[in-house]
């Protein structure tokens, strides 16, 4: 069968204040149903690419398509971009609120779902990174590294998105649990999403279904 492009970068050149191109003449395609992994040195561009496809920076030549669309930057209701959930390399969960709030952000302040409603997407999203409810009304800080890292995760994929961004997800973490987010990558994978990852680490490397360098 032949395999659908859920997102393809088509000849994208970024440069910033006339230096030199961070991204020039940028070809490159992320499959339904599969993992790509970027990888490079700092500076190459790996999360421009990513802020491509979110709208967030304006290619000066190419366009970034999705689902054979191109993304329109700086339009909110976007609705490729809206298919996307990121994962941050910090995480960026708000100390001030419980991890369920931090979860169902989105569904709270963005969708206008009501609180019980966005409580329980909350807990289902937790669930399926392996967190158990409990961790629901704790607060970020009182979570390992590990946990903080998938409580994050949940919040990426609470909307149900079909496209995963993750900016170095196994940064700071222990071989525990970055096979632990690992396990739970490959998982959503094979649950139909697109999953695009920036990684350095080689074991997330090893396990990619194909990977592009930009170094």
């Amino acid at each position: 069968m032949t395999e659908r492009v859920k997102i393809a970068w088509k000849n994208v050149t970024v440069g910033f204040d006339g230096r030199k191109p961070v991204l020039k003449g940028l070809n490159l395609e992320a499959y339904e149903g599969r993992s790509l992994v970027v990888i490079g040195g700092s500076g190459t561009g790996k999360s421009v690419t990513l802020k491509t496809a979110l709208g967030l920076i304006r290619p000066q030549e190419g366009t970034v398509e999705i689902d054979g669309e191109a993304v329109r930057p700086g339009h909110e209701n976007d609705p490729g971009v809206a298919q996307i959930g990121m994962l941050f390399q910090s995480g960026a969960l708000f100390d001030s609120l419980p991890v369920w709030k931090n979860v169902a952000f989105r569904l709270l302040h963005a969708e206008h779902v009501n609180e019980d409603e966005a409580r329980t997407r909350a807990i289902e999203a937790l669930e399926q990174v392996d967190l158990d409810a409990h961790v629901a009304d704790q607060r970020p800080g009182s979570l390992s590294g590990g946990m903080l890292k998938r409580a994050a995760l949940a919040r990426a994929i609470v909307a149900r998105p079909k496209i995963l961004f993750f900016d170095e997800p196994t940064t700071g973490l222990h071989f525990h649990d970055i096979r632990q987010l690992l396990g739970v990558l490959h998982r959503l994978r094979d649950q139909g999403n697109t999953v695009v990852v920036i990684e350095h680490n080689l074991d997330v490397i090893k396990t990619a279904d194909w990977l592009i360098d930009l170094g």
